[in-house]
């Protein structure tokens, strides 16, 4: 069995983004060389996520409309807060959109389902962050 380990470092242009991944994770499947297994991608933050969903802007301004209902960006309504942080709702969003996503991997590509595509999904950025790419298979 392979094992192949790749990190992608982002940093993105506003506090909360979506980002499309997919092709980055596809590359490092290429340099892999696996043809069946799993691909496990992980964003290595606390305040950052990584799913598959569609590909469409609307439904990315939904995720994070949603995400700002549900956990709204407010300094005095957290505890976590209270230690000198400002980004409790980072971590509430990123629990809801979840840690990370595993794929699997038929005939050397990515076995997605119809639309699905994978995502980053960043809740306290504009600083390096890195996000883990793990494949294992034959």
């Amino acid at each position: 069995m392979k094992s192949y380990t790749e990190y992608i470092t982002i940093n993105t242009e506003k506090r909360y983004q979506i980002v499309n991944i997919t092709r980055q994770v596809e590359t490092a499947l290429e340099k892999s060389g696996v043809k069946e297994g799993l691909c496990l991608i992980n964003a290595m933050h606390i305040t950052a996520s990584v799913f598959v969903n569609d590909n469409e802007s609307g439904l990315h301004a939904d995720f994070l409309k949603w995400t700002e209902e549900l956990a709204p960006y407010n300094i005095a309504k957290y505890k976590h807060n209270l230690t000198g942080e400002d980004n409790a709702d980072a971590h509430l969003k990123r629990t809801i959109m979840g840690r990370e996503v595993v794929v699997a991997i038929t005939n050397g590509e990515l076995d997605f389902g119809p639309w699905e595509t994978i995502f980053y999904g960043e809740f306290d950025g504009q600083r390096n962050k890195r996000i883990l790419i793990k494949i294992i298979g034959e």
